[in-house]
């Protein structure tokens, strides 16, 4: 790990490690589903909070936003497809949670892996 990527892996978990129970448990969680699905991945801030790039020069893909409700959100660099179905031509690209379950937790990784291919 460049000294640049464990700077920014650092300035993630800080961030993460400064907010409240029970957000900075989940938002944890969340940041080890990410990393562990996925660990080519780089933790970077981005617009101040916790996101996630392919390198430390290039634009995030994939952010967590700790809102009214934790947000994982795909940013417009990252490969989006139609959802189809009744969903038509909308692309999905955000997702709310209060709280990180099996099922979500496994949802989360899907959605991670789908993002880096």
């Amino acid at each position: 790990m460049s000294s640049k990527d464990e700077k920014n892996l650092t300035q993630v978990t800080d961030k993460i490690s400064a907010m409240d129970e029970p957000r900075r448990s989940t938002m944890q969680r969340v940041h080890d589903v990410i990393m562990t699905a996925a660990p080519a991945l780089k933790p970077r801030i981005w617009y101040g909070m916790p996101a996630y790039a392919a390198s430390a020069s290039a634009p995030a893909l994939i952010t967590l936003r700790n809102d009214e409700r934790i947000n994982l959100a795909l940013t417009e660099k990252a490969p989006f497809r139609a959802a189809g179905g009744v969903d038509g031509q909308l692309m999905p690209a955000a997702w709310y949670l209060e709280d990180l379950d099996d099922a979500t937790e496994t949802r989360v990784a899907e959605i991670v892996r789908s993002v880096v291919g």
